[in-house]
């Protein structure tokens, strides 16, 4: 990502200079949002939600934190982490904050040397495979740098446990252009940067399973969920 665009980034810089405003999301509906404090993003892992700290306990191994942010799986782990995120500021902060984080796309992670037992993608970044249709693209893209045995702990969020008539009309228009209902359209919005324009996929545990299909991996597991329909899947190969 360019530096002139990683509103994420900058979010991260002036929270840790004790500077920090809230991150603005924007969905390609219209629709505009205030994002949770960033305090979230450096949380302890007992601060994490109670999803998070169940499905944990299954990391082992050398462990790849997909999305990384300011570094907070890494901080966690009495083990290997190599974190990786494409905003530059995510990277930095990582860094800064004693994490092995590199500036790496999920779908470019075959440049990383060695194999990886689990893959961490906590905070709604299992999001970041984008769409059904480069879905395969990134999760070969993950087996093929795990151990045959690895899995993924992959965090996301069921878009149809609402009763939102917004979020249901923009499930409608999705299924209207072809997408599954919990493909969303985005960006990051903070004070005068804003991010480029990217998919983020929800998907309930039955979607999971379409979209790993054609994928080398299965749904084996939902290991917690909570009543808001956020739930982390352990997934392993075929």
């Amino acid at each position: 990502m360019d530096p002139e665009n990683d509103a994420y980034g900058q979010l991260l810089r002036d929270h840790v200079d004790g500077e920090a405003g809230r991150e603005i999301l924007e969905r390609d509906d219209g629709l505009v949002s205030v994002a949770p404090p960033p305090d979230r993003y450096f949380a302890e892992r007992e601060e994490w939600s109670p999803r998070e700290q169940t499905a944990i306990e299954r990391a082992e191994g050398r462990v790849l934190d997909v999305g990384c942010g300011a570094g907070r799986v890494g901080r966690a782990l009495d083990t290997e982490v190599v974190g990786i995120d494409v905003s530059p500021g995510a990277v930095a902060v990582s860094r800064e904050r004693g994490v092995d984080a590199r500036e790496v796309d999920v779908t470019e992670t075959t440049q990383l040397a060695g194999e990886f037992d689990t893959v961490v993608m906590f905070g709604n970044t299992f999001g970041l495979v984008g769409t059904r249709e480069r879905a395969p693209r990134v999760l070969d893209a993950l087996a093929q740098v795990t151990t045959d045995d690895a899995r993924i702990l992959a965090d996301t969020r069921d878009p149809h446990a609402t009763d939102d008539a917004v979020h249901r009309e923009y499930h409608n228009l999705n299924r209207r252009r072809g997408r599954l209902p919990g493909a969303l359209r985005v960006r990051s919005r903070y004070e005068t940067t804003a991010t480029p324009w990217f998919d983020l996929l929800t998907v309930s545990p039955d979607e999971l399973r379409e979209v790993l299909a054609p994928s080398p991996w299965d749904l084996r597991e939902v290991v917690a969920s909570d009543e808001r329909g956020s739930y982390v899947a352990e997934l392993r190969k075929s």
